[in-house]
């Protein structure tokens, strides 16, 4: 009896937003790359999202790291999105006095 060599399923999907999560599971890749790079350990972080296997989270972290330079642009690209998204929306509904705003409000409905 031979060992199976063969090469398994990538262990990281891109869903239909262009998000890449463990592959089958709402865990992000994302998620595990900040836990994994702060010092978290493989078991660690399978008890934070303790819907990943111990085994899933090895294949996902050799994957990041046999594609670091990919998912660091990857990553940096996610980032710069969100902060696209931070000004627009800023830009959009002005925030200052907003607590102001609300207190008052509150007010007139106790009255």
């Amino acid at each position: 009896m031979g060992l199976p060599i063969k090469a398994g399923p990538l262990p990281v999907q891109l869903d239909a937003d262009g998000t890449a999560r463990v592959a089958g599971m709402r865990v992000t890749l994302d998620l595990v790359v900040a836990a994994f790079d702060e010092g978290a350990t493989p078991e660690e972080i399978t008890q934070q999202y303790p819907s990943l296997s111990l085994t899933e989270m090895y294949e996902v972290l050799a994957y990041y790291l046999r594609h670091t330079e990919s998912v660091k642009a990857y990553l940096a690209e996610r980032q710069k999105l969100a902060n696209d998204v931070r000004r627009q929306t800023e830009a959009r509904f002005d925030s200052r006095g907003i607590r102001d705003r609300l207190l008052a409000r509150k007010s007139e409905e106790a009255t």
